[in-house]
């Protein structure tokens, strides 16, 4: 994806050079922009009494309040120490506009309390190092809980959950990347409706701009939708959840919009739900944040047996890592009636029981207005924990006085939507290697303990001995096996199935907190060829992963097999409307793989037929950085749908050590799409969609006003000032982009007058000279999805990807009359020099640099004069000069040297040298990261003076 980052470089080079002497840049300034890849923001019109105002920068839209930190893409990067802010101002006719303004954040950075801070990749500030940090945080992560000021509990509660074993500066890094939240829904007393009985717990997690949640509910129908109100009481959202028999709603709130992810950090939201047949009820609650999610892992639905008491609650509890202690936390809603707000306080009572033995009591006093409670139960013996893991205890709250009410409600393990699961890799093995072999595991802990397992292994290089669930060893040869997995394998499929029943309560919970693993060795490997650690993965929308085991994905499947250290595996499934759904996880690619990405892949995603034939179709699923990938394809080939369905398909993923396959899976997806992608629920689906009456139009924030006329958010149109530009609406601004036309291979072209691209005229026939007319004689066509046209048989093009344009690492074509498009990766020519460039950020593939072209002629030069210079920011640079950049507000970038090649402004970060070691640090004022034990070494290195030529390659 090179040519987006280029031009996405330029468009935010271009912003922040800007602001050198605009000292802000207004939201419609790239508008007034020439260039017809910048985007276009929306014609000027009265906006609607909703709408959405904003700032440009750098190509790209934000809400006003928005902070960033701008990326310059390659080579500059992301500026960390600078923050940039779409503040709000009000124009002419008090109509609300946005500016962005910049400063470098440098100067604010904390003092660091160590002695030695370290610098870290991707950090503007100096930190302490690991452990130091992780001790500190770790105190500062329960300062919030109110109880913690309790006096007769203070010292109890800070040991005991300041004992976990787990906490780490990934855990709770301030840049964690979710976010978690939870809300009570209990009847509602002022609604029309009778109050209802029904309790319900939400529990939500929010990633970058989407927001997934995990509802449970008791003693209520089925609710027919979850409603999202904002801090206005206006529907933010609405969910229509699925039929069935389940007492869980699993869902997804996709691209929340920056008001209403503030709105959620500042608890502002509330969240409904309904039911539709019966007697209709309703319940409620506000969303919140709470400290205790993170360490809960047993929880509690607390309810009442009164008709219409509209009240109940929660209870998050955890184990204490080294003591049998029981840390709870109670959130109760409707329990304390109105005549009981006049008192101060107000006694409750909270039991634990077993078959109605009070097993534990505790006497405590509540605030009307402030009802949360918690507590500790030390030392639970073994018949407790034994009850606990078997989901027999009940927690019990009960108000005491003349008319005392009462929650209860079952402990069980802690519910979610997320799938628990494992990729089991050579590269995760407590002596690593790389055998090209791959372990995958799938779990599903019912409340009565009970944990069910499908495990699948291939690819191994000897026969299986063991296969084991353990704990995280203290030492590498003394391993902790927790249960035994073996019995259960059956070596000829590679598989194994059961059931582990006799789950202690200290299991569950380290289930649930990510620390248990999975072991598996061989004849070769005793101690284990293959290892990795149960994760739950969060939720994505998709059924599948919740339901049906994976495919394995292994390098030993790739043709010719790889030897890798990295395994995954993969949930493929084909809806009603013939659109392909897929998750993919990925695990064990070392730091000596792909040192730019930290040990996290970074490649791409493709699917196709196995076989290596002539006619063999592949299509790129997606590009993504990190250990996971998801998403949907829906514009699928008939031939490919067959090969889902017989199993002949397969599933890989590569990456840049191994472009043509680091892990392939066969996949067999049965489905009935005969005809391809359902184009009659396309249609209807797509009017629903898009077909919108104008007056709608206007009233949606994100709608776009081009060329006086509206178009709805995601959609795709031809202008009328230029037929060979197609321009996309994303959330009130107009992108439009130049058609990308493909090389064509051919000795003779021609251009037909009503085509945008040049066409090949073939010599074999008289009557092929007519090539276009031809072309447009036959009814017959593709409907490519993504840039939704009709594309004539035999055609080909470049795919249009909003909000991205066109992508020409991509080709697609139109295979004869069966409709059939086509996409695969551009193959790139393999290269004989040491470093090859890009020509132009616009460019897919590198090329070897040129050599030293010979001295112009006299004519030749006096042509050229005006070419020769290049211009970066205010200055103008001759052939062959070099500098380094200077970025306002971060000054030179010494990292980064720049030259003037023919008119050309080429730049390039410095090249640093692979790192072996485990602990690497970065220094200020250096370039490249080091070895944090090895720094006197390092800075050797540095010592040695750099050739002038050393980027120019």
């Amino acid at each position: 994806m090179l040519p987006l980052t280029g031009m996405h470089t330029r468009r935010a080079l271009s912003s922040l050079l800007c602001m050198m002497s605009c000292a802000w840049l207004h939201s419609g300034l790239a508008s007034r922009l020439k260039s017809p890849v910048l985007p276009i923001h929306s014609e000027r019109e009265p906006l609607p009494s909703k709408g959405m105002s904003g700032c440009s920068f750098g190509g790209r839209f934000y809400s006003l309040e928005d902070t960033w930190h701008p990326d310059l893409g390659e080579p500059f990067g992301v500026m960390h120490c600078v923050q940039c802010y779409c503040e709000t101002q009000r124009g002419r006719k008090s109509k609300v506009l946005g500016k962005v303004s910049c400063k470098n954040v440098k100067q604010d950075c904390p003092e660091p309390s160590c002695d030695d801070p370290v610098l870290l990749p991707g950090q503007c500030c100096k930190t302490c190092p690991k452990g130091e940090v992780d001790r500190k945080q770790a105190e500062a992560v329960f300062d919030g809980f109110e109880y913690f000021q309790e006096k007769e509990k203070e010292d109890d509660l800070h040991k005991s959950y300041n004992d976990r074993s787990y906490l780490s500066s990934e855990d709770i890094s301030s840049g964690e990347s979710r976010t978690d939240f939870v809300a009570v829904l209990t009847g509602v007393t002022g609604s029309w409706l009778p109050s209802s009985s029904g309790v319900a717990r939400a529990r939500f997690s929010l990633t970058r701009t989407s927001l997934t949640f995990s509802i449970t509910y008791q003693r209520i129908g089925r609710p027919s939708r979850v409603v999202f109100l904002d801090s206005d009481g206006n529907t933010a959202f609405e969910y229509k959840t699925p039929k069935g028999d389940s007492d869980m709603i699993c869902g997804v709130w996709k691209n929340l919009p920056q008001s209403h992810v503030r709105q959620l950090q500042a608890e502002q939201l509330r969240v409904t739900m309904t039911t539709a047949t019966g007697r209709r009820e309703q319940i409620e609650g506000k969303i919140i944040k709470h400290r205790a999610l993170f360490a809960e892992t047993f929880s509690s639905t607390l309810t009442s047996e009164e008709e219409h008491s509209g009240m109940g609650g929660i209870a998050m509890l955890t184990l204490s890592d080294t003591e049998n202690n029981l840390h709870f936390i109670l959130i109760l809603q409707g329990l304390i009636q109105h005549r009981q707000r006049d008192s101060p306080l107000v006694p409750i009572r909270v039991r634990l029981q077993y078959s109605q033995h009070v097993l534990r009591e505790i006497h405590a006093n509540v605030t009307a207005y402030d009802p949360d409670f918690a507590e500790v139960l030390t030392d639970l013996n073994s018949r407790e924990l034994f009850w606990l893991s078997r989901g027999q205890l009940v927690i019990a709250v009960e108000t005491e006085g003349l008319d005392p009410r009462h929650i209860s409600g079952f402990i069980t393990g802690r519910k979610s939507c997320d799938t628990i699961q494992s990729v089991m890799s050579s590269g995760d093995a407590l002596t690593a290697g790389k055998t090209g072999g791959v372990g995958s595991a799938f779990f599903n802990l019912h409340d009565n303990g009970t944990l069910d397992y499908q495990v699948q292994i291939a690819g191994l290089s000897s026969e299986v001995v063991g296969l084991t669930i353990e704990l995280k060893p203290r030492r590498r040869s003394k391993r902790s096996v927790l249960y035994d997995l073996a019995p259960e394998f059956d070596r000829p499929s590679g598989r194994a199935a059961g059931s582990w029943s006799r789950l202690e309560a200290r299991h569950i919970h380290m289930l649930l907190q990510n620390e248990l693993f999975i072991n598996v060795a061989t004849a070769h490997s005793q101690e284990g060829e293959l290892r990795g650690q149960i994760r739950g993965l969060l939720y994505s929308g998709l059924e599948a992963p919740r339901h049906e085991i994976p495919v394995p994905l292994a390098g030993q499947f790739v043709a010719p097999p790889v030897l890798t250290s990295a395994g995954g595996h993969a949930w493929v499934s084909v809806d009603e409307r013939c659109h392909l759904h897929y998750e993919i996880v990925v695990a064990g690619l070392s730091k000596a793989d792909d040192l730019s990405v930290n040990a996290h892949l970074h490649g791409f995603a493709e699917i196709g037929e196995l076989g290596e034939s002539s006619t063999n179709h592949k299509r790129l699923l997606t590009g993504f950085y990190g250990s996971q990938a998801q998403g949907v394809l829906k514009d699928i080939s008939v031939e490919l749908l067959r090969h889902l369905d017989r199993g002949t398909a397969f599933i890989q993923v590569s990456t840049k050590v191994n472009t043509r396959g680091e892990i392939r899976g066969r996949v067999h997806v049965p489905n009935n799409c005969e005809f391809g992608t359902r184009g009659e629920v396309e249609v209807a689906e797509f009017d629903d969609l898009f077909v919108r009456d104008p007056e709608e139009l206007k009233k949606d924030p994100h709608t776009c006003f081009f060329e006086s006329q509206h178009h709805a958010h995601g959609s795709l149109w031809t202008p009328n000032y230029n037929n060979c530009f197609t321009c996309s609406c994303q959330k009130r601004t107009v992108i439009c982009d130049p058609v990308i036309c493909p090389v064509l291979t051919c000795s003779r072209t021609i251009q037909p007058e009503d085509k945008c691209c040049p066409v090949c005229l073939e010599r074999k026939d008289p009557k092929d000279m007519k090539a276009p007319e031809m072309l447009d004689e036959h009814p017959e066509g593709c409907y490519f999805e993504g840039d939704q046209k009709m594309h004539a048989p035999g055609s080909t093009w470049h795919p249009f990807v909003p909000p991205f344009g066109y992508i020409k690492c991509a080709l697609c074509t139109c295979k004869g009359v069966t409709g059939e498009v086509y996409c695969e990766k551009v193959t790139c020519p393999a290269l004989t020099c040491s470093r090859p460039v890009r020509r132009s950020p616009s460019e897919c593939c590198k090329e070897c640099p040129e050599e030293d072209k010979p001295p112009l002629e006299h004519a030749d030069m006096m042509q050229a004069d005006g070419t020769r210079h290049c211009k970066f920011g205010k200055n103008f640079y001759q052939n062959s000069d070099n500098w380094h950049p200077r970025v306002p507000l971060m000054g030179e970038m010494k990292c980064i040297t720049c030259w003037c090649d023919h008119g050309v402004t080429k730049c390039q970060r410095k090249q640093c040298p692979v790192l072996t070691c485990s602990n690497i640090t970065r220094r200020e004022g250096m370039c490249c990261p080091e070895c944090q034990d090895s720094k006197e070494e390092e800075e050797e290195l540095m010592k040695v003076p750099e050739k002038k030529n050393s980027w120019r390659h």
